[in-house]
């Protein structure tokens, strides 16, 4: 595993360098639409050279001058932030494709709303009318049951009977009484199906649309922050910029350090080199062939001479070597 972990860091910067290389890319290609292509190329060609030259950096850091490594810190830095803006233009980029798309929709909604009002409105007055349609009916239909007139007659007797004129006359508003509260009541129906309708489509944008799901989160946190959409959005932008490019060159460097490349160059030990002693191959000595022939031995008894002791004391290499041939010679002398 740790073999493995220094490969799986270096994949995780090229990773993160690529995706903020493309999204970098592509948002300042927006900014310069006219000449995308070229901007491509260019940017693209850069990003490429900051991670070279932060590796760079990192491995050669105290052989490299102070004026080379002053540019190369300076360059690096800038094209960090030349990367964040290409990112920040293509997140606003993407976000402002979805706010228009939104705003689209609250527009409609606000059309729909106000559609909605004014239906309520006429709602509230046909209903009032309606009320006043039947207020007058129920009176019309008491002083149609209470159509009688009473009097007393030159005789005293006190006469009732109906009127034959107010009796039409109340049959005649009644009838328009009952007309019109039919009318009221169709005006009725169809506003309260309208305003049920709006209200059903508009719940319907809010809800099942895409944009409503891509901006749900969004205004939910703009509702719990109180702040608008856009200071939420601006704040998430600038906190993906801050650890995005920074993090990618971060992880650059630390993969080279995991793989051994620092910035102190190793010394490699040298073997010892043995210096083998030439041996030069003396001579061979022909010697002629000449019969010896072996003397007969010579038994000589003689009593052995006492040697004399060596030296107790620590002698060193030359006396003990001349003494060993004064030894050496004695021996020879006595055979």
């Amino acid at each position: 595993m740790n073999r493995i972990f220094p490969y799986v860091v270096l994949i995780a910067a090229f990773a993160l360098a690529g995706s903020a290389a493309y999204y970098s890319v592509f948002g300042l290609s927006k900014l310069f639409s006219s000449q995308a292509a070229a901007i491509i190329i260019l940017t693209g060609t850069l990003e490429a050279s900051k991670l070279i030259s932060a590796s760079y950096l990192h491995r050669y850091w105290e052989q490299i001058t102070w004026t080379i490594r002053t540019y190369l810190m300076i360059a690096v830095f800038i094209l960090m932030c030349i990367t964040s803006l290409g990112i920040y233009g293509f997140l606003v980029s993407a976000y402002q494709d979805t706010a228009n798309r939104y705003a689209n929709q609250e527009v409609i909604i606000e059309n729909l709303q106000n559609k909605k009002s004014r239906f309520e409105t006429q709602l509230t007055q046909i209903n009032q009318e309606k009320q006043a349609v039947t207020d007058n009916i129920n009176k019309l239909t008491g002083a149609l049951s209470n159509n009688v007139i009473q009097y007393t007659d030159r005789k005293g007797n006190q006469v009732i009977r109906t009127s034959s004129e107010n009796r039409k006359a109340y049959e005649t508003q009644l009838t328009n009484a009952n007309t019109r509260l039919v009318e009221l009541t169709t005006k009725q129906t169809s506003l309260s199906d309208s305003v049920t309708a709006i209200d059903l489509k508009i719940t319907d944008l809010q809800t099942t649309s895409d944009i409503a799901a891509e901006i749900g989160p969004l205004k939910y946190i703009a509702e719990i922050t109180n702040s608008t959409m856009d200071q939420v959005v601006n704040w998430l932008i600038i906190s993906l910029i801050i650890v995005f490019d920074p993090l990618a060159i971060i992880l650059l460097i630390s993969a080279n350090k995991a793989l051994g490349f620092g910035n102190t160059p190793k010394i490699q030990q040298q073997e010892p080199i043995i210096i083998e002693p030439i041996i030069e191959e003396q001579p061979s000595v022909e010697t002629p062939d000449v019969e010896i022939v072996e003397p007969e031995p010579v038994v000589v008894i003689t009593e052995p001479e006492p040697q004399p002791d060596p030296p107790k004391q620590t002698l060193n290499p030359e006396i003990l070597s001349y003494w060993n041939k004064i030894r050496n010679e004695r021996a020879n002398k006595k055979r």
